[in-house]
């Protein structure tokens, strides 16, 4: 390790591998990342613990576009990250996402979700009842109003592996990446100059990301800076079906996609189980080393709602459950990416709240961009920028899961 980089990014999970990739794979940037990462091992980085989805179906053209991005980089992710024979596949399962909606207002919010996305060319469509059902035959759909289907672009994924891929490739390329933990961070004026870390070095910084993931609020603190951004809870849990309904779909080779349900319970395929989840009913911050599951959640709001849905979940069994931790951005549940306007040389690139695996290849890529050339060259992420927070003005996205 250097005493000194161009850019300093604490946090080294799949968004600051991300910035890392994406600033040393640029011709056009010259000068030298460090990666700091508390705990490599990534056992309960958000990254590692989450469902590993993507999706356009968003109610604002920013978001659709993000995931746009997300989805193309996916599916050429091991020929871009090939590092010697090692070719990351992330086993992409193209099963797209199906909302539900069984009242006026999830009707019309589906109906004007729709017109955003196919403003920006995703391939989504809209349903009645009886579509729905000749498509889902599984389904009980007598409540069902509207359903909006992705028909391609949608899915998920491996989720470390996307992670790996991303730093794999950022070392093979220059990046440096170190086990350590950023403890301080000095600043002179309007400028942050180094970090200093546990291990008792300080290293002197040109620029200094914030990647942090949860922790975003407590490393934005250490620049004297403050970001709406609080670690919340979400349990995932893995069931087995007595008899299983994937293959049963008459869309999509048979396959079964990432359903939303009109209570917010959410169900996919995992292999030849379902992962499943739910938004809590009470939603306070959770302790930064909290990952105690809600074990109750399954029988309580997620069983009753499935077993609702469809009789092939009126028998299924937990084999596994795992809690892990949202960056949430309590203002406004978006991405917080971009320079602060008064400490210009610290970025963020936060707040992703459930949302950073299919982000992160675009929130790198525009951060890496500001750092180079200091704007946007591809995808303009200025609407997701720092400024609202500062101004309090929430950048609403309807769509949240």
């Amino acid at each position: 390790m250097k005493d000194r980089y161009d850019v300093v990014i604490v946090g080294g999970a799949v968004i600051g591998s991300a910035v890392a990739y994406f600033l040393t794979a640029n011709p056009d940037f010259k000068g030298s990342v460090l990666v700091v990462e508390r705990d490599p091992t990534y056992l309960r980085a958000a990254t590692s613990l989450s469902s590993s989805s993507i999706r356009t179906q968003f109610s604002n053209p920013v978001n659709v576009r993000i995931s746009q991005f997300g989805s193309e980089f996916i599916r050429n992710f091991a020929e871009t990250m090939q590092v010697g024979d090692d070719r990351p596949d992330l086993g992409f399962h193209p099963g797209g996402y199906l909302f539900l909606a069984n009242t006026d207002e999830q009707e019309r919010t589906l109906r004007e979700n729709h017109a955003v996305q196919i403003g920006c060319g995703a391939d989504v469509v809209l349903w009645e009842r009886a579509e729905l059902a000749q498509a889902f035959p599984h389904l009980n759909v007598d409540d069902i109003r509207l359903a909006s289907y992705g028909r391609s672009g949608e899915g998920w994924f491996n989720n470390t592996g996307l992670m790996y891929g991303f730093r794999n490739k950022a070392r093979e390329l220059g990046a440096e990446f170190i086990k350590d933990e950023v403890v301080g961070i000095g600043r002179e004026g309007d400028r942050v100059t180094s970090v200093t870390l546990a291990s008792g070095a300080t290293v002197s910084a040109g620029t200094i990301v914030n990647a942090s993931g949860p922790r975003a609020a407590l490393t934005a603190r250490m620049a004297g800076l403050d970001i709406p951004v609080e670690p919340r809870k979400r349990t995932i849990f893995v069931f087995d079906c007595a008899t299983t309904p994937e293959g049963t779909a008459n869309v999509n080779a048979g396959r079964l996609p990432l359903m939303i349900d009109p209570s917010g319970v959410f169900c996919r395929p995992e292999g030849k189980f379902f992962l499943s989840g739910c938004p809590p009913i009470e939603d306070p911050a959770a302790d930064w080393d909290d990952f105690e599951p809600r074990y109750d959640e399954f029988e309580t709001i997620i069983w009753p709602a499935l077993a609702e849905r469809s009789p092939a979940f009126e028998a299924i069994k937990v084999v596994n459950q795992w809690a892990g931790h949202y960056d949430f951005n309590t203002l406004d549940h978006n991405l917080v990416v971009g320079r602060h306007p008064e400490v210009a040389n610290f970025i963020f690139a936060n707040g992703f709240s459930g949302h950073g695996l299919q982000q992160g290849p675009a929130a790198g890529r525009g951060v890496s961009e500001l750092i180079t050339y200091g704007s946007y060259r591809t995808l303009d992420l200025s609407e997701v920028g720092f400024e609202r927070i500062v101004e309090n003005r929430p950048f609403l996205e309807r769509a949240v899961i």
